[in-house]
């Protein structure tokens, strides 16, 4: 029954995740404001039928408020918006140290280089930030790099989601600043940021199936043992 509501879960973030991106792409607003709830509840689903650790839940399910707060312009949903990503992006943080696989840390030339292009993008975005964002703005971009970078600790699917969650949100910060952005920049957010989100997901859960399956191969082989 478990891997059956997976697929079943699965396949519905899949269809809901498309039917948000084709609405943002044709202009069809309200599917978009019927789907894009949806995302986060069902992935969340997904990730907890798989057996996914408590703090993937809370950081998907405190996307899932993001989300929602980002439904409204207003400055005050922006900052609780943000604020809900910030606290799932700790819960990310905290669960990639727990489930790193073991490889070592980037080199810190690596990170310097990372650092270095996150003070750039900010130091350039600060003018045409409002006041009132400015230095929240700042704080939650070095959350979300720490995030992307502690993501590919474990591996390039992770890594990935990571790396697509920085341009979804860095697509938001430029449009906030009024910077030129590509053709429909709401389809180009949703599309990296649902990408993101499945990819963190999946590698997350990818070493703990294996190792799932590892340990269901051991105990087959020791009750076959005499």
């Amino acid at each position: 029954m478990t891997p059956r509501a997976a697929r079943l879960l699965l396949g519905s973030f899949a269809l809901a995740a498309a039917v948000d991106v084709l609405s943002l792409a044709v202009g069809f607003e309200p599917g978009h404001l019927i789907a894009k709830p949806l995302l986060m509840p069902l992935l969340a689903g997904y990730a907890a039928v798989r057996g996914g650790p408590r703090l993937l839940i809370a950081a998907l399910l405190l996307g899932w408020a993001g989300d929602l707060a980002l439904l409204s312009d207003a400055d005050p949903a922006f900052l609780a918006g943000m604020a809900s990503f910030a606290a799932g992006h700790v819960c990310y943080l905290v669960l990639f140290r727990r489930t790193a696989r073991a490889r070592g840390p980037w080199p810190p030339g690596a990170y310097a280089v990372v650092l270095a292009v996150l003070v750039v993008l900010v130091v350039l975005l600060w003018p045409g930030l409002p006041a009132g964002l400015r230095v929240p703005v700042t704080g939650y971009s070095l959350l979300l790099t720490a995030m992307a970078c502690g993501a590919t600790r474990l591996g390039p699917v992770a890594g990935l989601g990571g790396a697509l969650f920085m341009l979804s949100d860095t697509l938001i910060a430029t449009g906030v600043a009024d910077w030129p952005q590509p053709p429909n920049p709401a389809f180009w957010i949703m599309l990296t940021y649902a990408a993101a989100q499945f990819l963190l997901v999946r590698g997350v859960l990818e070493p703990l199936g294996g190792s799932a399956a590892s340990a269901a191969a051991y105990g087959g082989m020791r009750s076959t043992t005499p």
